[in-house]
């Protein structure tokens, strides 16, 4: 049997794989077995009365917990079976916390330490009570656009005629009178007072990300960031395609706004606020946002295109949110980017663990070169689209010509890009002319 999530196989002991036990202690625990190969098969061991000797000790002394250590015999040959179990407090090997994370073991430092630690402890980032702010440090303006939004929705009670003190008290926005870190993010004058990173950069590129053309930075709370993030985009980074239904004029968005919101909204709401800022890339035929922390453990990236639990990484944030309308608790975020861009007609959203965060994109149209080539087009047909879609129509002369090839590969090509719904077909042989859809 291979090595999972859940078993480690050593041909011999050493005091480095106390690494993993103390991983499978911080995970879901685990079984490590001294005397076989990576495969499971068992090598055996030679002089097995010492480490059975010293493996339970060295565990006991150097973290402070027990395990099972048995000593078992297949084929005449001796191996060491040692069984860990799972614990609710962090286990840490001379001051190091090491987690069990599916078949690698990792050491926990910064970030991931921090949010471990908390999450051992019962808590949240967001939870935790930050002592420099005050009441003064919280904008009203805010607050009060926050309870307009939940009356629409209903989910709060009448908080009418209450102070701000007593609305964060039932919000559960204070302990003891003081602000939690919550509190700040959701509804502070200036958050990146306290906390640097809480802002959204948003930056123009050209073909590539080597080629910047202009970026602005969007500071300031949850209410503040949904509503800016938004003008800004619409201001100076999208166009809007017009039409005319009659004397009406309609204004159709490169991207839907309720995929949009909600990447901004997600990203907010489970964003790990102990790591970079937020990213905002908008290219000629995307636009992706990026932040800090992975998926939840459990959860994985086809999961977030299927109805999916929802586990907030800040819990607090993502419950005010809720209760003020601004977001479902149902994991249904990600459903709602892809089903939106699904009605407009636009290719499926991708969505991607990268660099220790998320980042979710959206295409403009199905005949970007990225999307071409998922479609397994050759170099020829992939280029044909782009350089004649402008034109909106090509011919068969006009493909033998450009490329050089002969008329039996030109109607190969171009048979198949209209079999895959990207031309339409008219006339017959050399006078055939390939429309785009």
């Amino acid at each position: 049997m291979p090595e999972q999530q859940n078993i480690e196989y050593k041909q011999s002991w050493h005091d480095d794989y106390l690494k993993w036990i103390c991983g499978f202690a911080n995970a879901q625990g685990g079984k490590i077995y001294i005397g076989k190969d990576d495969s499971g098969n068992v090598v055996g061991i030679e002089d097995y009365k010492r480490p059975m000797d010293e493996i339970p000790n060295k565990i006991k002394n150097l973290m402070g917990i027990t395990a099972e250590v048995n000593l078992l015999q297949e084929n005449e040959k001796h191996f060491i079976e040692i069984i860990v179990q799972a614990y609710s407090v962090p286990i840490s090997l001379r001051g190091r916390y090491y987690y069990r994370s599916g078949s690698v073991k990792q050491e926990l430092t910064g970030t991931a330490l921090n949010e471990f630690l908390l999450k051992r402890a019962g808590q949240t980032w967001d939870n935790v009570v930050e002592p420099r702010a005050t009441f003064v440090d919280i904008d009203e303006k805010s607050v009060k656009e926050y309870l307009v939004i939940s009356k629409e929705k209903g989910r709060l009670p009448n908080f009418e005629g209450l102070t701000t003190e007593e609305i964060f008290d039932k919000l559960h926005l204070i302990e003891d009178g003081q602000l939690k870190r919550a509190a700040i993010i959701l509804f502070g004058k200036d958050p990146c007072r306290f906390y640097p990173n809480v802002f959204v950069k948003i930056g123009r590129f050209a073909k590539d990300d080597t080629d910047l053309r202009y970026q602005d930075v969007e500071e300031g709370n949850i209410i503040v960031l949904l509503r800016n993030v938004l003008e800004r985009l619409y201001q100076k980074y999208l166009i809007k395609n017009i039409t005319f239904e009659g004397m009406y004029r309609i204004e159709t968005p490169e991207y839907p706004t309720i995929a949009l919101r909600e990447m901004i909204l997600n990203s907010m709401v489970h964003r790990s606020y102990m790591g970079s800022f937020t990213q905002m890339r908008v290219y000629d035929d995307k636009i992706n946002l990026w932040n800090e922390g992975g998926l939840p453990e459990g959860i994985s990236l086809e999961a977030l295109k299927r109805s999916h639990k929802s586990k907030p990484r800040n819990l607090l944030i993502a419950d005010v949110c809720f209760k003020g309308g601004l977001i479902d608790a149902w994991g249904r975020g990600t459903i709602s980017i892809i089903n939106s861009c699904k009605e407009a007609g636009l290719p499926e959203p991708e969505l991607i663990e990268e660099d220790g965060g998320f980042m979710v994109t959206l295409f403009k149209n199905n005949l970007t070169e990225d999307q071409l080539k998922k479609l397994g087009l050759n170099e020829r047909q992939v280029d044909a689209i782009i350089f004649y879609r402008s034109k909106g129509e090509i011919t068969n002369s006009e493909y033998v010509k450009k490329y050089n090839i002969s008329d039996r590969t030109a109607r190969t090509d171009l048979t198949e890009l209209v079999d895959k719904e990207l031309l339409t077909r008219e006339g017959e042989y050399k006078l055939t002319t390939y429309h785009f859809r």
